[in-house]
C-alpha cells in the first residue's frame, strides 16, 4: 500500500454517501488502499421539529485503533443544520483512515458527507 501522490493522481472522482445518524458510534467513510479522499462537506441536519440533539465526529488514522474527535457533543438545534467540514475545513484521508458520526438520539439527526477520491493507479 502506497499512499497516492496528490500531484500525480490518475483519477479524481466525486462522491457522496448519506444517511441517518444513530447514537451508536459507525463508520461513513472507511478509505480504500491505493487512495486519498478529500472531505468537502459533512452536513449533519437535525430532522426532528422540537428537540435538539448533539453530533460526535471523529477520525482514525490507524485503521480503527483509535479514534480522534473533529467535534465533540456539539449541539444541532431541532430544524436546523450545523456544517462540520466545510470547503474552507477540508480535510484528507489516507488509506485505512475511518470517518466516524454518533448522535445523542436516534432517528433525531442526517448527515451528508461530499468528498473526492484521488487515485494514483
Amino acid at each position: 500500500m502506497a499512499t497516492p501522490d496528490i500531484i500525480d493522481v490518475a483519477t479524481i472522482n466525486g462522491a457522496m454517501v448519506a444517511g441517518a445518524v444513530s447514537n451508536s458510534a459507525h463508520d461513513i467513510i472507511d478509505v480504500t488502499a491505493e487512495h486519498t479522499f478529500k472531505v468537502n462537506v459533512l452536513a449533519i441536519s437535525n430532522v426532528d421539529g422540537t428537540n435538539d440533539a448533539t453530533i460526535s465526529v471523529s477520525v482514525s488514522a490507524d485503521n480503527g485503533s483509535n479514534y480522534y474527535h473533529l467535534a465533540k457533543t456539539v449541539t444541532v438545534p431541532a430544524d436546523s443544520t450545523v456544517y462540520i467540514i466545510s470547503k474552507d475545513t477540508s480535510i484528507y484521508l489516507d488509506e485505512t483512515d475511518l470517518l466516524r458520526v454518533q448522535a445523542s438520539a436516534a432517528n433525531m439527526l442526517e448527515y451528508v458527507c461530499s468528498y473526492e477520491t484521488l487515485n494514483d493507479a
